[in-house]
Formats: structure tokens, C-alpha cells, sequence
């Protein structure tokens, strides 16, 4: 996928708001927090001098869904972080129906991209955001981030028993690093391969 232009398009901290493009197909992109979105959507857009998407060393800096339009194709849209970000239980429970409300829109995604670290043991919220997709019937790719940190010998035993352990299938899992470029052109195909299906 050649990026041609990205454009802003706003953010909704309201699950019912109208969102933007509603004529195009949407993609959301979920992961809890510091696990490397931000990086894996600049990557993805190649945009890693003019960054789209804010990177910080602060977990759980996005606090709406930010929308951005791609090519005049597609919408992408960054969901709040998850976990480790240390913010008030109302605030979370807050995010937590602004997201699962986008989600089970009728004009809601098309298609979900679920991030996580190839180095951590999956958090409870990562399952039960992937159980909650599976609930909506949407399809879903899961991005492993940060598998340059892996040595060869981890990656070959780690990659697996994480597919195992979330009980996907190969044919979902994309290993990705934002710092080698790993997984950047395989993602980009899967997901207009997505966003093309009826």
C-alpha cells in the first residue's frame, strides 16, 4: 500500500456522536497501553519523521477515538490504550464503553487490528477484548509488536504459544516491529484485503 496522503479528520469522546467518513470503511486499531500503537500506525503510514499519531512515554495518552482518512480508501481509528495507564476507575470504565460502543456500531469498523507485546503474557483485557470481537462477528488481526527484541530462538517458541494462547489462527497473527519495518507490508495488505471484502 503506497500512502498518498493522511488527513486528520478529528476525535469523538462520544460513542454515539457521528463519526467522520461515513462512507468509507473503517479500521480500528486497539492494544493496551505502551504497547507500541502509536509507533505501528506511523510506521504503517509511514510517517515516522511527521508523526501521525502521537508516541509518549506516558501510557494511556489517548484519551478519544482519533480518526485520520488514508488514500481517500480508508478510515483509520486509534482507540483509547488499555491497562497500565494510571488514571481513575470511572475515567476507565469511561473509555472502556467508548470503545466497546464504537465497536458494536452498525457504521462502526469494518475490521480491527489488536495489538500485542510479543514479550508479555497476554493481560485479561486483551482476552476479553478479543472475545468481545469475536461476540461482534468482527474480523480482527492481531499485530505482535516489538518482535525485534526477540532472539531468534525466543521468537521461534514465543510466537506460537502466544497464537496458542489467544486461540487464533497463523493466518491472523502478523509479527511486526516498528523499528525494522518487520510486518509493516503484510499488515498493509491484509488489511486492504479487509476493507475490500463486501
Amino acid at each position: 500500500m503506497k500512502i498518498r496522503s493522511v488527513e486528520f479528520l478529528g476525535s469523538v469522546v462520544d460513542a454515539t456522536a457521528q463519526i467522520p467518513s461515513p462512507d468509507l470503511p473503517h479500521v480500528a486499531f486497539a492494544g493496551r497501553s505502551n504497547v507500541g500503537k502509536s509507533s505501528l500506525i506511523n510506521t504503517l503510514l509511514r510517517r515516522t519523521k511527521r508523526k501521525v499519531a502521537r508516541i509518549s512515554g506516558t501510557p494511556g495518552k489517548t484519551r478519544e477515538l482519533n480518526f485520520y482518512r488514508v488514500n481517500d480508501q480508508f478510515v483509520l481509528v486509534d482507540l483509547p490504550g488499555f491497562g497500565f495507564a494510571r488514571v481513575p476507575d470511572s475515567v476507565r470504565e469511561g473509555w472502556k464503553r467508548l470503545v466497546e460502543g464504537f465497536l458494536a456500531r452498525p457504521d462502526g469498523p469494518r475490521a480491527v487490528v489488536h495489538l500485542v507485546d510479543v514479550r508479555r503474557e497476554p493481560m485479561p483485557d486483551d482476552l476479553r477484548m478479543l472475545e468481545y470481537l469475536a461476540e461482534l462477528g468482527l474480523p480482527t488481526l492481531v499485530a505482535f509488536t516489538k518482535v525485534d527484541k526477540l532472539s531468534r530462538s525466543e521468537r521461534s517458541r514465543m510466537i506460537p504459544d502466544l497464537t496458542r494462547g489467544l486461540s487464533l489462527s497463523e493466518d491472523q497473527v502478523i509479527p511486526f516491529s516498528s523499528k525494522t519495518g518487520e510486518g509493516r507490508d503484510l499488515l498493509a495488505g491484509a488489511l486492504l484485503a479487509l476493507i475490500d471484502e463486501e
